[in-house]
């Protein structure tokens, strides 16, 4: 199978580069500056084990392939703010053979949240979910790495919305090859929402800077089990932390990378590179929608979802509100809640 790496950021970035030492076929999808960096030095991957470069076809659309092969899997890699535009331009492309990639090529959704997924099934029909548990950072324009040892990342994956087929064992089978572990599981989801759950600190993490001390803590902890309760009135089963530590135990430990300075996640990169956009309103913001829909209130969620917004918007560097700052204001929303 040839992998098409659609967003290879980060995340992107990383597993394309693993698959492409284990001797896969990959094209990556990349724009501006990033892709201009990938034309001209490769891909340059940062790992425990050293530093390797990989020449690998880059692409800003499915045009500049032609036609698709039958054999192409299509890894979406893409903040989710960014999948309907990305959906709607590999969707139509021509497959060999005839047909279109929504209607005969595999769809692997490896992102945060659980949204794009159900954006995705709207027009692909072979639809999969991966829970991306790959600490990773692209570091600048063509250089990404990920710190963990002695697996890169353990992703999770099974059909959307359930199930598993041969499809994912062979992807699965290319992956566990390439420094991940992949459990082909028939209930994705579950684990999907266990990790939104651990997402929420995310917007946390951007607006206030790492979560260390008591009151960060404290907050973030407040901020997940909000999270909880929505899915627990949802009826939306999710991964417990005990079978979550069974399945990661010490197979991902994070080590420290020469060249690489200490950052954040996903959302605290976003707002580090300026991209004026954030991942926020498919992470808190999916516990804001739930809570509207059966009735739970999320003012904490709420909170981290507008505050999100309004730096990535703004422009603002990340970490730059005291966490004193942001404990008050998150004080007076439950306040202004419980009072509504």
């Amino acid at each position: 199978m040839r992998y098409i790496i659609i967003g290879a950021g980060a995340v992107g970035g990383v597993v394309g580069g693993r698959l492409a030492e284990s001797g896969c076929e990959v094209v990556l999808v990349a724009r501006g500056a990033h892709q201009a960096a990938l034309r001209e030095h490769g891909l340059r991957l940062r790992v425990p084990d050293g530093e390797s470069v990989h020449r690998l076809p880059v692409v800003d659309g499915p045009a500049e392939l032609g036609e698709l092969r039958a054999d192409d899997v299509l890894v979406l890699a893409v903040k989710t703010q960014d999948s309907v535009a990305a959906l709607q331009t590999w969707g139509p492309a021509p497959v060999t053979g005839g047909g279109t990639a929504a209607e005969r090529l595999p769809l692997v959704c490896a992102q945060n949240g659980v949204e794009s997924q159900r954006l995705a099934l709207r027009t692909f029909r072979r639809v999969y979910g991966v829970c991306v548990w790959l600490p990773c950072t692209l570091v600048e324009p063509g250089v990404v790495s990920a710190a963990g040892t002695p697996l890169t990342g353990i992703l999770h994956l099974g059909r959307h919305p359930h199930g598993t087929d041969e499809t994912a064992r062979l992807i699965a089978a290319d992956l566990e090859k390439s420094h991940f572990e992949a459990p082909v599981v028939p209930d994705v989801a579950r684990w999907q929402y266990a990790k939104l759950l651990a997402n929420l600190g995310n917007a946390l993490e951007a607006v206030s800077g790492p979560l260390s001390g008591a009151a960060a803590e404290d907050l973030a902890a407040r901020v997940r089990s909000e999270g909880a309760a929505v899915l627990d009135a949802a009826g939306i089963a999710y991964v417990d932390a005990e079978e979550q530590r069974a399945a990661r135990g010490d197979k991902v430990t994070l080590v420290s990378l020469d060249g690489v300075p200490r950052g954040g996640g996903s959302s605290w990169q976003s707002l580090n590179r300026g991209t004026g956009t954030i991942e926020a309103d498919y992470l808190n913001g999916e516990i804001a929608l739930l809570g509207r829909l059966h009735d739970v209130p999320t003012p904490l969620n709420d909170l981290l979802q507008r505050l999100a917004n309004a730096f990535a918007r703004e422009r603002r560097a990340p970490g730059s509100m005291p966490v004193g700052e942001l404990v008050r204001l998150a004080q007076e929303e439950v306040d202004h809640s419980s009072s509504a």
